[in-house]
């Protein structure tokens, strides 16, 4: 059987806590060329750390326990600026570890704080690597640090197959339950590529005709493209995807930082409803896919966290204007509306 339905994560007490996964899908309708046209959002913000990063973690560190690497009071340490370290964090605080997370000038002032809340350690690396990022240097920092101590443990969700383990297990087989067995493409936005491996995986075996596109941010390398400047946080990496084959995705989109941004200000603005930044590219890329595919009808996004994580960012006007991206109808792309 695929389907973990509701992982329980179990503390040193042998109280359960912590359930994780079996998220909703919420259908919107977009206006695309006067027609329209559905897609369905897989809102992984539901899991109790806000992101589809819980169910990543929840896998890492049974891994970890199961082969013995990892024991009770022991130091977890991990390169996240983001949705994974603050997952981390609270399964970590649950479980009786202690957790240190290497973070860049990146990470929102909401991340710093929920990580502070949760009892975990920060470890700030301030001067970018030869691709214009951080990435690269937070992993020198992650082995520069386990030379000094041993006794820390790497989660390193960049090459432990637990990774892409929990969305071929737990994410994809929620899909397609969902959507009753019934799904013309899905979109996953990369990062480390773990979400999509495991999706691309369980939808070539089990449903091959489905369409599984992956979605990443323009300046981004984890698929192979040109590395360049990006705002878009969640989305895109400074080196490739050690996970995400080609055999396992059918197409690759590019989506711009204010065609995402647009996207999650406009679905906002209309619905009430906040997504994160590399939800906002998942849901652009299917607009356009949906502009050219007129036969498709059961689309399906992966929308990885929830809005109020880039309460500072993504909507706040001040921000975008510092970083100058201003954004106009013209950034919503082929959609002229959207609604529940």
């Amino acid at each position: 059987m695929h389907e973990l339905q509701q992982l329980i994560a179990v503390n040193d007490t042998g109280t359960t806590a912590l359930p994780v996964g079996d998220t909703p899908i919420q259908r919107i309708r977009l206006l695309i060329d006067g027609r329209s046209r559905y897609a369905y959002l897989k809102l992984e913000g539901h899991n109790p750390g806000g992101s589809v990063k819980d169910r990543t973690a929840f896998g890492l560190l049974q891994s970890l326990e199961t082969t013995g690497q990892l024991r009770p009071g022991g130091h977890l340490i991990e390169s996240s600026s983001g949705n994974l370290a603050i997952s981390l964090a609270m399964h970590a605080r649950d479980r009786g570890y202690q957790f240190t997370a290497v973070v860049d000038p990146n990470v929102t002032a909401e991340n710093i704080c929920r990580l502070r809340a949760l009892g975990a350690e920060t470890r700030l690396v301030e001067s970018p690597d030869e691709a214009g990022g951080y990435l690269l240097r937070r992993l020198e920092c992650v082995r520069e640090m386990l030379l000094e101590d041993p006794g820390l443990v790497w989660t390193n969700q960049y090459s432990n197959s637990a990774n892409p383990e929990a969305h071929y297990r737990g994410t994809a087989p929620e899909i397609y339950r969902q959507m009753e067995h019934g799904v013309d493409a899905v979109f996953v936005a990369v990062s480390t590529g773990g979400t999509l491996a495991g999706i691309g995986r369980f939808f070539r075996e089990t449903s091959p005709d489905t369409r599984i596109i992956a979605v990443d941010a323009r300046g981004s390398a984890a698929l192979g493209g040109s590395l360049g400047v990006r705002k878009l946080t969640g989305i895109g990496s400074g080196r490739r995807s050690e996970f995400a084959t080609p055999e396992l995705y059918d197409e690759v989109m590019y989506v711009e930082d204010r065609e995402a941004f647009g996207i999650c200000r406009s679905l906002d603005a209309t619905t009430g409803m906040k997504i994160g930044g590399s939800s906002g590219a998942a849901l652009a890329a299917c607009a356009r896919y949906l502009q050219a595919h007129d036969m498709v009808e059961r689309a399906v996004c992966i929308c990885a966290d929830r809005g109020e994580h880039y309460t500072s960012t993504i909507f706040n006007n001040s921000w975008l204007g510092r970083n100058g991206l201003e954004i106009g109808r013209r950034h919503l792309g082929p959609v002229s509306e959207m609604c529940f």
